[in-house]
């Protein structure tokens, strides 16, 4: 007799096809969230390492609270007057340097890319955007056109270009660790003359300032700095997509790009801005916004709302009255050294990268060739899923443990992720 769980499988497949992702060979049907806890529909409890749309918490009382008590009292677009909108944006804005000052906010990710994709084009009068090769920016067409990582419209476009990542651990063929930074910058001087010949110019180059999708990177040191020199000397536009990085995940600055020396043109933002309420946008200058605005009105019915932005508000107060990005270096230390004892302990860990609460762990066959270790990595994420703990994948070839829990996370949940990984790699390592 096939289960609830296994019926409920089947209607998704029949509503959403089956090639919808899911999580894990043997799917968790969940019923509530709490803090850092997860609880599927037979009572059992998972640790989310994962998840960082709640970035402040599952069902954090601050958001809860901020939804029903502004819901119950007013909710419209933006074309109206309210203080709301106003107050948080100011508030979100004051956290970035000078110039970003001002803002414009969707629902998702994705919209948020695509407005900082027309303003940008708009803006310069060219068309070429330049990304990494394993990319990803969101779903909407547009955006589908940067996401060389694994969408089909990257495939084909003419206005997109891509970089190598810059990747200190792998590097590039035949090229000493010494001389990565300017090997990766040709790259980018070549997709800038390829956009100059072709007639499309560039307008902007956008990345994570963490290069999470690739693999959460160690990047060259300068390489960012230099970068945007370059496509700001072709005309073009920084945008630095916060939407995993952002909110203080990385621990000591609010805003991943805040680790280098370099001040984007346009920031995005999405995910964690609303702690799983549709909240997103761009920061960039003022200036920028009115000379955009003025002749390509933008406007979003549920963008910036009453309640939307009363959420915003709620997940800052958590940011700051919960201490959470302290919580995320002291805690974010933590773990990362405790990953360090495994990777002494392993040999598929060929590598720990980490800043704040957001943690990459590369897996290999072989320490010295960096064979990647994608069947390994999916053993492990599943056996951790069986262990109680909900982790995942990412890099260019999935053999990355992605680790990125809510802001809450403590140093006794890690205990409890570092004791199941040290299980999960023990019974794959027995296989290798």
């Amino acid at each position: 007799m096939e289960s609830q769980t296994e019926l409920l499988l089947q209607r998704r497949f029949n509503t959403i096809g089956k090639y919808s992702p899911l999580f894990y060979e043997q799917p968790i049907h969940l019923a509530r969230g709490e803090g850092v806890w997860l609880y599927d529909t037979d009572g059992n409890k998972f640790l989310d390492c994962y998840n960082n749309v709640p970035h402040v918490g599952h069902c954090n009382s601050r958001v809860v609270n901020a939804i029903t008590q502004q819901a119950s009292t007013l909710n419209i677009h933006t074309r109206y007057l309210h203080e709301n909108i106003v107050n948080y944006l100011e508030r979100l804005t004051s956290t970035f340097s000078e110039p970003l000052n001002a803002a414009m906010l969707t629902c998702t990710g994705s919209e948020a890319n695509e407005l900082a994709l027309r303003m940008a084009r708009f803006l310069s009068g060219s068309q070429g955007i330049i990304v990494t090769d394993a990319a990803y920016h969101g779903n909407t067409e547009a955006v589908g056109e940067l996401g060389t990582g694994f969408m089909p419209e990257a495939q084909t476009t003419k206005r997109v270009r891509s970089f190598p990542i810059p990747d200190t651990y792998r590097g590039l063929p035949n090229v000493p660790p010494e001389a990565l930074k300017d090997a990766y910058l040709k790259h980018i001087e070549v997709a800038i003359n390829a956009f100059q010949e072709e007639g499309l110019g560039v307008a902007g180059m956008l990345v994570c300032p963490d290069f999470a999708n690739e693999g959460l990177l160690n990047i060259p040191e300068g390489f960012l700095e230099e970068a945007a020199a370059l496509v700001r000397a072709a005309g073009g536009y920084v945008i630095f997509d916060e939407v995993q990085a952002g909110f203080g995940r990385t621990g000591k600055h609010m805003w991943a790009h805040q680790w280098y020396d370099v001040v984007p043109d346009i920031v995005t933002m999405g995910k964690p801005m609303g702690n799983g309420f549709p909240l997103a946008g761009i920061v960039s200058n003022l200036d920028n916004v009115n000379a955009f605005t003025k002749h390509a009105m933008y406007f979003n019915t549920f963008g910036g709302t009453p309640v939307a932005c009363a959420v915003g508000n709620a997940v800052l107060d958590a940011l700051e009255e919960d201490n959470l990005l302290e919580n995320a270096v002291t805690t974010g230390q933590y773990v990362t050294e405790g990953l360090l004892n495994l990777q002494q302990e392993f040999d598929l860990i060929g590598d720990v990268r980490s800043r704040g609460m957001f943690f990459g762990v590369e897996l290999v066959l072989d320490k010295t060739l960096k064979t990647p270790a994608k069947k390994q990595a999916k053993q492990i994420v599943n056996l951790m899923r069986h262990h109680g703990v909900l982790i995942s994948t990412i890099g260019p070839d999935d053999s990355v443990l992605k680790i990125r829990p809510p802001m809450p996370f403590k140093p006794e949940h890690a205990d409890i992720l570092l004791n199941a990984l040290a299980k999960a790699f023990t019974a794959v390592s027995e296989e290798v």
